[in-house]
């Protein structure tokens, strides 16, 4: 097993590290997916529960990972984990996974979002429906793919992600107050949301509860599994504090402390949200609102407020893109550092000292998967990628608790292993069911992609590079 030596200098504290967590789970999602979630379940109640649920489950990830946090504060976290864990071999895949689908969608995303939004202001340019589609990437068996759809929105997303790499490229300072300034602002502007809307005379406590056609049977259940990725994509990013945790200052008191509140705060503030929407849009209205928050607030005060908060949502989804361009390029650089991949993405820049090579390695795979995707499909091979690796994780606890029973463990997991072996279980049922709602509705021409298969697909090309990088470095 390799030993890395991490030079990157301890200079986030205990609020810039509960501001990372928050301002990457806060981002895109609560603004975007709440519209597909409800078109999914067709019901205000199922909607607040799979919120409910999704974050709770998230919780408990987040404290099974405090415990590792806590154990092995070591830039790159999952990766190291795996190394302790399985080995080079599942480490190695989850580095490749984590750089080529989970880390890289998971911006592309969310830029993509951030850049709709400011179309509500910019009126991008955008090529008519028969150009969109003229050029179409197939891939056999998975489905196909449309460069040139919604080409403005995806150039500045593209923008947005190379400036944010450049600020972090700079300086981890500078990224850190960034990511604390842009937290606080998007505190406030969920603050101004939720309030704005239940202060408003034009909702209505009734659409908490009443649905024209909930679904049921067996339409209920694949709605749930469907709504369950996109509020797990909402929920995701608390993971980012492990990949800084050799950044991180006192990090066996700071991380567990910081991933604890971080969750909660999400949790609340999710389910705040979603209770203002339904309070002034009928879950029909929310299914069918591409911009969600922004029709909810037109609903509650007129159309001027609508393009308040869409320029509120544009400060959210950068603070967002910036906690993530700033924490998980770090997994490549600790793979690097280990020469289990490119050796140079190992290295840090000699007068700024952050891991400049990853961090713009990572902004030309972002850029190439905006322009080949949509949200949707970003988001969900994204969630289903992640929710693989959260699983083993888990797993992995057992096994670490035999081969390390007296490594020192300043925190422990809260009601391990009930709680440990509950998340394992449900990680599978979910990543089962998911891989059979997905290939329903791509045969059913519900969507055009089968997203967990080509994660799949693209976290499988790893296998050779591993080998490849094995014999290169024997």
């Amino acid at each position: 097993m390799p030993a890395t030596t991490f030079s990157l200098a301890k200079k986030i504290g205990f609020w810039s590290a509960t501001s990372v967590i928050i301002g990457s789970i806060i981002g895109s999602g609560v603004f975007m997916k709440p519209s597909s979630m409800a078109e999914q379940l067709g019901s205000p109640i199922w909607l607040t529960v799979v919120w409910i649920i999704a974050g709770l489950f998230s919780l408990f990830g987040a404290l099974i990972y405090a415990e590792l946090g806590a154990m092995i504060p070591e830039t790159g976290g999952i990766y190291v984990y795996f190394r302790h864990m399985f080995g080079d071999f599942i480490a190695f895949l989850y580095g490749w996974s984590a750089f080529a689908v989970i880390n890289t969608t998971a911006v592309a995303a969310i830029a993509f979002v951030c850049a709709g939004y400011a179309d509500y202001f910019l009126h991008l340019p955008r090529f008519d429906a028969m150009m969109e589609h003229s050029v179409a990437w197939h891939i056999p068996f998975i489905g196909d793919l449309f460069p040139l759809e919604n080409i403005g929105v995806k150039l500045l997303a593209i923008v947005l992600v190379i400036g944010l790499t450049l600020l972090n490229y700079i300086s981890v300072k500078a990224g850190s107050v960034f990511q604390v300034v842009s937290t606080f602002l998007k505190m406030a502007v969920i603050t101004a949301l939720v309030t704005g809307i239940f202060l408003s005379s034009h909702g209505s406590f009734e659409n908490f509860i009443h649905a024209e056609h909930p679904k049921e049977g067996a339409a209920l259940m694949s709605g749930i599994i469907a709504a369950m990725t996109g509020a797990f994509f909402a929920y995701d990013g608390w993971i980012n504090i492990t990949f800084i945790a050799g950044e991180i200052e006192k990090p066996q008191k700071n991380i567990p402390k910081s991933l604890f509140a971080g969750v909660l705060v999400c949790i609340i503030v999710y389910l705040l949200v979603n209770q203002a929407y339904l309070y002034v849009l009928p879950v029909e209205k929310i299914a069918v609102a591409p911009l969600v928050a922004s029709d909810a607030i037109t609903a509650a005060w007129g159309n001027t407020s609508g393009a308040i908060i869409a320029a509120m949502i544009v400060i959210c989804t950068l603070g967002a893109v910036n906690g993530n361009v700033m924490a998980t390029a770090r997994v490549t650089y600790a793979m690097g550092k280990d020469k289990v991949f490119l050796p140079w993405t190992g290295k840090e820049h000699k007068r700024f000292a952050t891991p400049g090579n990853a961090l713009w390695l990572h902004a030309i795979w972002v850029s190439l998967f905006i322009i080949t995707g949509s949200f949707d499909m970003l988001a969900d091979m994204m969630v289903f990628i992640t929710w693989i690796a959260y699983g083993t994780g888990a797993v992995g606890i057992f096994l670490l608790r035999k081969k390390m029973p007296d490594q020192p463990r300043p925190y422990k997991i809260w009601k391990h292993p009930f709680v440990t072996a509950l998340f394992i279980i449900f990680s599978a049922f979910y990543l089962i069911t998911t891989v059979y709602n997905d290939i329903a509705n791509y045969l059913n021409h519900r969507q055009p992609v089968i997203n967990s298969v080509l994660g799949m697909v693209i976290t499988g090309m790893g296998i050779p590079l591993y080998f490849y990088f094995r014999k290169k470095n024997r």
